[in-house]
């Protein structure tokens, strides 16, 4: 009951399918207590008393309740199952849905393999015990119920005594559900941890063949195996005590009724046609009391699934859209940081720590600094993939908080370091952003990103699929394809974060000149590890320790003697120097061949 309560919002718009449902399994049920009682007749009147009319009339009823018990079998299953599979499908696009929509943060810490698990194999055993489990197990109550109460109608006293060995079977099967959902949770648990070493190392394949390193996780992928093992053998274990302990008291129950229920027969307190109905009503009730342990074994697993399953759906997205969200405003690209200082959990260190900048329309503005300074955490802000701890982000003067979410990050164009393609069509990554976009907009996207002329090369052209994360092209192709998907959007504010960083030196020259093009009329942050690459930017912030520490042009930051300078000194005036060598060989070299 307590899934079905969970479930009820689900459940809601299928009510009519769930009372059809509901109706039929109460008909069938019904249908199924009258036949003991019919047999009862044939023994004491048809048989004992030798009238033929009663057992063809006897035939016939049961007859019609058999006929009557199939078609509303037949209803009661197909809306039952109508109904699991509505609601697994629905919770499915449910949790996708929320997963989609919540935070960056809760994305930092949940794995991969735990969310796949919980869409999938949680959802399944919920959809079993719905279609399945609780239609059975409400039968089984309806038979029992139904079942005693004819018996102690019929006669009290052999009731009882017949209904001792229950007594025990109640316990013991109550006992195992109870504990049940927690050995089930401890199975999802595990299956959530195999889906992620799984999908972790068929990501990782060739860094785990690179560094010969299959042994190791072969035996760390059998450790965890072992474990979803280890959880489902304790499961096993104690169903199989209950399943023999179940049948020897139903047995019971049979023998406790052939014996006093016979010598009550002899002694002319019940007809024989009364135990035969007593001895019906009890081998009803053993076959759903075998299978009780089964179901309840079901409902636990569905109970398990249902936890792990809203503990993601409770979970609200820490980032939202307003209520009173700003929508449809035009963005010209003046973006301010107002004393903002940002932390990726309560009580940790800020990553980032009042800063305080105004990146103007159309302005290119650089973040260059040392490893882990805080560059990508502060570009993160703009579109609110975090929201800051303290101060505000303004775009346009408006605080981003204000703006509705989708209208805000449309607006705002993205081309990271590893750029992640999907598997389908060049075109429809291209077009990802936009998936209204005219074929001859995504060829000019195409071409402004360098990328038209290997893509036409390619056997199918725009049509290509390329492979999972876009693993069938080189990485200067998939920077290319992502640059043209960023320019198809058309954003006001564009983010480039080390862009360049991983490609050789002719892919980087093709690379910048499709940047170039893209940076033309928008407001661009530029993360970057090489000064050649933001020399020219109207502002560079020069972070360190999660501050900007410096902040002006490439000339004005040389003055300063400060980081930049540092980092400038490594970087640059070596090679500035190696190219004013190799022009003073070839103009001595040049002199030379003259003076011969």
């Amino acid at each position: 009951m307590k899934i079905l309560f969970k479930l009820r919002i689900l459940i809601k718009p299928y009510k009519g399918h769930f009372i059809g449902a509901m109706v039929t399994l109460a008909g069938v049920t019904i249908a199924q207590l009258l036949i003991p009682k019919i047999i009862q007749d044939v023994v004491d009147i048809g048989l004992v008393e030798g009238k033929i009319s009663v057992l063809i009339n006897s035939a016939l009823i049961i007859l019609g309740i058999g006929i009557i018990r199939a078609v509303l079998a037949f209803f009661q299953r197909y809306w039952s199952e109508y109904i699991s599979m509505h609601i697994a499908y629905d919770l499915r696009n449910n949790l996708y849905n929320h997963i989609q929509n919540l935070s960056f943060s809760y994305h930092n810490h949940a794995q991969t393999g735990q969310l796949m698990s919980r869409c999938t194999e949680d959802v399944r055993s919920m959809q079993q015990f719905i279609g399945t489990g609780f239609v059975e197990l409400l039968q089984i109550v309806l038979i029992m119920l139904g079942t005693v109460g004819l018996m102690l109608l019929d006669n009290p006293k052999l009731a009882l005594i017949a209904l001792i060995p229950m007594i025990p079977m109640v316990f013991i099967t109550t006992n195992f559900g109870g504990r049940a959902s927690k050995l089930f949770y401890a199975i999802d648990k595990a299956l959530g941890d195999l889906s992620s070493k799984l999908q972790e190392n068929v990501t990782g394949v060739q860094v785990v063949r690179a560094f010969t390193r299959e042994p190791f996780e072969i035996d760390r992928f059998d450790q965890t195996n072992r474990e979803l093992y280890d959880a489902r053998i304790t499961v096993i274990s104690e169903w199989a005590k209950i399943m023999p302990t179940t049948a020897f008291l139903v047995s019971a129950s049979t023998l406790l009724i052939l014996w006093f229920g016979g010598q009550m027969a002899i002694n002319g307190e019940m007809t024989v046609g009364q135990i035969v109905a007593f001895n019906s009503y009890m081998l009803m009730l053993a076959m759903p009391a075998r299978q009780l342990t089964w179901f309840v074994n079901s409902a636990g697993e569905a109970a398990a699934g249902v936890k792990r399953v809203f503990e993601i759906l409770e979970h609200d997205p820490i980032i939202q859209t307003p209520s009173n969200a700003i929508s449809e405003k035009d963005i010209k690209g003046n973006v301010e940081f107002k004393n903002v200082s940002f932390a990726y959990d309560k009580g940790e260190d800020p990553t980032l720590s009042d800063l305080n900048f105004t990146a103007k329309p159309n302005e290119i503005v650089a973040l260059i600094g040392p490893t882990g300074s805080g560059k990508t955490s502060l570009v993160n802000m703009i579109p609110r993939f975090f929201d800051t701890s303290e101060g505000q982000v303004l775009i346009d003067g408006v605080d981003v908080h204000e703006y509705d979410l989708i209208n805000l990050r449309r607006k705002i164009g993205i081309v990271l370091q590893t750029s992640l393609l999907f598997s389908a069509s060049i075109k429809e990554n291209i077009a990802f952003g936009n998936p209204d976009a005219k074929e001859e907009d995504i060829f000019s996207a195409a071409k402004a990103a360098q990328a038209y002329e290997f893509i036409n090369k390619m056997p199918e052209g725009f049509d290509t699929i390329v492979g999972e994360r876009g693993i069938t092209l080189s990485g200067g192709q998939r920077q290319r394809i992502a640059i043209a998907r960023a320019i198809l959007i058309n954003p006001r504010i564009l983010i480039l974060d080390d862009s360049t960083s991983s490609v050789d030196t002719e892919t980087e020259h093709l690379i910048k000149m499709a940047l170039n093009t893209l940076m033309q009329g928008r407001t661009t942050f530029v993360i970057a590890q090489r000064l050649s690459t933001v020399r020219n930017a109207d502002q560079i912030l020069v972070m360190d320790k999660g501050k900007i520490v410096e902040i002006g042009k490439h000339s004005d930051l040389l003055k300063k003697e400060g980081l930049y300078k540092e980092i400038y000194d490594l970087q640059l005036s070596q090679q500035e120097e190696f190219i004013k060598e190799l022009k003073t060989l070839d103009t001595q070299n040049g002199e030379g061949s003259n003076g011969n």
